[in-house]
């Protein structure tokens, strides 16, 4: 589910759609929670497509930890790849903003963590990377546990939307590691691999 103060937007040609916010989003804030309307897909199941169908999984879905294949059934399936995104994904089936969001800016995600099958060459930004690699999510966990863990503490002090689609103990455990009470888990629980 993605945060209600965002709407699906043309970009521009080179793009296509992305998502957009219609107000400000604060640091800290949920920005995408897994919600039992989106569908996960085995290995087996998807094989079993047909071609097409492969083709728009492949293009819309991210893979899980257990290598299965997460379609959202929402806009948030058309959350654009940046290398300086302004989102990032926990270990805990949400996305938080690791920065504020301005309105009309677009929601970001590093394509690194989300289990990507084969290495692609994004649009170019500043910065050092070029490349999304299947295996980014090993390398780069623990520069973006940092940014995590500069925001988490913010979840608690700022309205959440998004609050309603957390089991009350699980918000709870986040309440706790927003506080320090306990260490927060690595992005690098969501690690994929076939070998």
């Amino acid at each position: 589910m993605m945060h209600p103060d965002t709407k699906l937007a043309f970009i521009n040609d080179s793009i296509g759609h992305g998502v957009i916010a219609t107000k400000l989003i604060p640091a800290g804030t949920i920005t995408w929670v897994l919600d039992n309307l989106d569908t996960e897909f085995t290995a087996m199941q998807f094989n079993a497509l047909k071609a097409e169908q492969k083709k728009y999984l492949a293009i819309y879905s991210y893979r899980n930890a257990k290598g299965n294949y997460i379609l959202c059934w929402d806009h948030s399936r058309f959350v654009n790849h940046s290398f300086n995104s302004n989102c990032l994904c926990t270990a805990y089936n949400f996305e938080i903003a690791i920065r504020d969001i301005q309105p009309g800016e677009q929601l970001t995600d590093d394509y690194g963590y989300l289990n990507v099958e084969e290495p692609f060459e994004p649009i170019p930004e500043v910065g050092e990377r070029r490349l999304v690699k299947p295996d980014d999510l090993f390398h780069y966990h623990a520069e973006w546990d940092e940014k995590l863990n500069q925001v988490f503490p913010k979840i608690i002090n700022l309205k959440q939307p998004l609050r309603s689609f957390f089991e009350t103990n699980d918000w709870e455990r986040l309440q706790k590691i927003a506080k320090g009470e306990y260490a927060m888990e690595s992005i690098l629980k969501n690690y994929y691999t076939t070998a």
